[in-house]
């Protein structure tokens, strides 16, 4: 297995994103949705706020848990991207392009918004 600095941070950048794309972004909340209860408290300041919860079945607890955890999600999602790559790199490559290149505006978005 031979990966160069450009194919790995390719991976880490599609990687990053894919987690994120997972465990945050609103448009996979279908996803999570079977895994967590949704509880509402309003706080001091009056304002409602939205925590979610794992659900308390064994295997919906589990999985709850791991989407909850943005690092253990990542080393699933990691080992899936570089397993993917390595063994359907004809698939996997343009897919992975599309999420790294997202990944780097994410990122670079990110350092925007601290300086505006």
């Amino acid at each position: 297995m031979d990966i160069d600095l450009f194919t790995f941070i390719l991976l880490a950048l599609a990687s990053f994103r894919l987690t994120r794309l997972i465990v945050f972004d609103k448009i996979t909340q279908f996803i999570r949705q079977p895994f967590f209860d949704e509880i509402k408290e309003e706080n001091e300041e009056g304002i409602m706020e939205v925590f979610y919860l794992p659900k308390r079945t064994p295997i919906k607890k589990f999985i709850g848990e791991l989407l909850s955890c943005y690092w253990c999600t990542g080393v699933w999602i990691s080992t899936a991207v570089v397993v993917g790559f390595l063994f359907y790199p004809t698939i996997f490559l343009p897919i992975m392009l599309v999420f790294a290149v997202a990944g780097l505006a994410a990122i670079l978005e990110s350092i925007l918004q601290l300086w505006l």
